[in-house]
């Protein structure tokens, strides 16, 4: 039992290491930027990430025009 989770935590940390081997060797290594926005193509198509979406039809429009209240209406 001992043995088993040994190696896998030797396996596991082989893994670590060799994912990171860009980031700690290379000069202001940093880890690539996955999100929708941050590439280049999907922004050339309009396609941006669902939380900016959400953000931007959630911001109130300037544009607006108050409605009013009817005397039908109760307050």
């Amino acid at each position: 039992m001992l043995k088993t989770i040994l190696i896998t935590l030797l396996i596991v940390a082989i893994s670590i290491a060799l994912l990171s081997v860009k980031i700690l060797l290379k000069k202001n290594g940093r880890f690539p930027n996955t999100h929708v926005g941050g590439s280049k193509a999907m922004r050339e198509r309009g396609i941006g990430c669902v939380q900016s979406q959400d953000r931007e039809a959630r911001r109130p429009n300037p544009h607006a025009v108050a409605e009013r209240k009817t005397c039908s209406e109760p307050e």
